[in-house]
């Protein structure tokens, strides 16, 4: 069981309405809720504030946050778009009735509800300003004290502002696109690490910071999309390859193009082509190069061999272990 809890509120009659929160929100439910082969994912729960009818007071936010992290999920992910507050005493996220920052729910509180959740993986994303000190003691400022289990990606630092562009937040628009598989490593899989590696190298020193901060013993999937390679063929590196270092032989048998053989070549081989265009599988993924060759082709057509790249030592590693 995935449940994710989503908030997204523009509405601030005290403070300022915002303006790409709700369309923010709608988006990350979008996304999150199928895995891009159409499959169930997380179950999600929308809530937003876009004008006096809908808006959301600090009591309402409170009890939406304990009640996700009172469960037993393999994941509960809580996802916030909105007015963040930073003081003394601690961070806060802003619920329409907030007159002042300390109105809002501490993150304290948040970060309390997840330590104390029996979810096996608690996910906190924040896409509000100074969110970065979620998981930081007030009185302990260089520390953050995480459960085990508990992950927290923020869209900027405590002393930073989360900005918004075209009606939504750069930091959500980055987060929406990574989770559509812009992060996602060969097997199709896309782990919250992934997900802030791609923001942070989307963002300049310039910009406003994202904040990565966890304690788990594995990463999980937020997302799935399709393989960059399908499994079988991946699975399949560690029989071609079966020690570290090995080169695979080619020659003008596995090549299938007729063109540009000399006289008295060898004809391909089926077996072999196929082989051949799992190797170029390979090769297009930086899991493989020729050796003393410009391309497969030449490696080919000249008896040379090829070997895999340091990635491709990890994927073999993987699938000598029955990892893939």
């Amino acid at each position: 069981m995935r449940k994710a809890l989503i908030i997204g509120i523009n509405h601030y009659p005290y403070g300022g309405d915002l303006y790409g929160c709700v369309n923010d929100a709608y988006n990350v439910k979008n996304i999150l809720e199928r895995h891009s082969d159409g499959s169930v994912n997380f179950g999600c729960k929308l809530i937003t504030a876009s004008s006096t009818k809908e808006s959301i007071d600090r009591g309402e936010l409170k009890d939406a946050v304990e009640e996700l992290f009172s469960t037993n999920a393999e994941i509960a992910l809580f996802y916030f778009a909105g007015h963040g507050h930073i003081e003394a005493t601690g961070g806060y996220l802003l619920g329409s009735d907030a007159k002042r920052g300390d109105d809002g729910l501490s993150l304290n509180e948040v970060l309390l509800y997840a330590n104390k959740s029996t979810a096996t993986n608690k996910i906190i994303i924040l896409d509000s300003c100074h969110s970065g000190i979620a998981g930081t003691q007030p009185t302990v400022s260089d520390s953050a004290i995480l459960a085990e289990g508990i992950t927290i990606l923020t869209a900027s630092t405590s002393d930073q502002y989360a900005s918004e562009e075209d009606g939504s937040g750069i930091f959500t628009s980055l987060f929406v696109d990574a989770l559509s598989g812009s992060s996602a490593n060969i097997m199709g899989d896309i782990t919250p690490g992934s997900v802030y590696a791609h923001i942070d190298q989307s963002l300049g020193e310039w910009d406003q910071r994202p904040v990565f901060k966890t304690n788990v013993k594995n990463f999980v999937s937020l997302r799935k999309v399709a393989p960059s390679i399908p499994l079988e063929n991946l699975r399949l590196i560690c029989k071609l390859f079966p020690t570290p270092g090995f080169e695979f032989q080619l020659d003008p048998t596995f090549e299938p193009e007729q063109k540009g053989r000399d006289k008295g070549m060898p004809e391909p081989i089926e077996e072999n082509t196929k082989t051949f265009s799992i190797l170029q599988k390979y090769n297009r993924l930086n899991l493989l190069v020729p050796i003393d060759a410009p391309h497969m082709w030449n490696a080919a057509m000249e008896n040379k061999t090829c070997k895999l790249t340091a990635l491709g030592e990890h994927y073999r590693r993987l699938a000598e272990k029955n990892r893939i």
